[in-house]
């Protein structure tokens, strides 16, 4: 990984984005969004995570996000490391997932190819954080995050991705996960 793509300042914020392996849709399903939610919900109230803008995509994740503790890292790298194996577990115990085989055989074959990997590989290893060393920065990350579904041609309005923090940040009251507005 380059050395322009660290986390040099611990305990400043960063926008990240990460993939899953071959770039799978696989957030297609309530369950897996839930997964998501659920455990970015518990890094912000058990490990120190502060969340200022998130977007779930079908293949990939949005966050900037500051760790409290000093271990943005860590705090990654633990985030990612679960709702990998969570995420294999829900795909494999999902009687109604007809791409299940599919992608149980994509993860095994993209963990065979890594040698961290003992069984199965969820998550790309890259993350490519940024610094949010600035106002300016923030708010250009943070529009790039409320932009993407937009972008992409799911929805005309950011508010209208449920999984954004376009909500939260429009005041609307329906949404998935709580942020640190502050």
């Amino acid at each position: 990984m380059s050395r322009k793509y660290k986390f040099r300042e611990k305990n400043s914020a960063y926008f990240i984005s990460f993939a899953t392996v071959h770039w799978i849709d696989v957030f297609t399903r309530e369950a897996y969004f839930a997964c998501i939610i659920e455990s970015l919900e518990y890094c912000r109230k058990n490990k120190g995570m502060e969340i200022f803008g998130y977007c779930i995509m079908p293949s990939h994740l949005h966050i900037i996000f500051r760790s409290t503790f000093g271990d943005p890292s860590g705090l990654l790298r633990d985030f990612k490391g679960f709702t990998s194996k969570k995420m294999v577990k829900i795909i494999e115990e999902n009687p109604e997932e007809s791409r299940k085989d599919w992608m149980l055989w994509m993860f095994e074959r993209a963990g065979k190819k890594n040698c961290n990997v003992e069984k199965k590989q969820f998550w790309q290893q890259h993350n490519h954080p940024i610094e949010i060393w600035s106002l300016k920065v923030f708010e250009q990350k943070l529009n790039y995050v409320h932009q993407n579904p937009v972008e992409t041609g799911f929805v005309t309005d950011p508010i209208d991705w449920k999984y954004s923090s376009a909500r939260n940040y429009g005041n609307n009251d329906q949404t998935v996960l709580e942020i640190d507005l502050n």
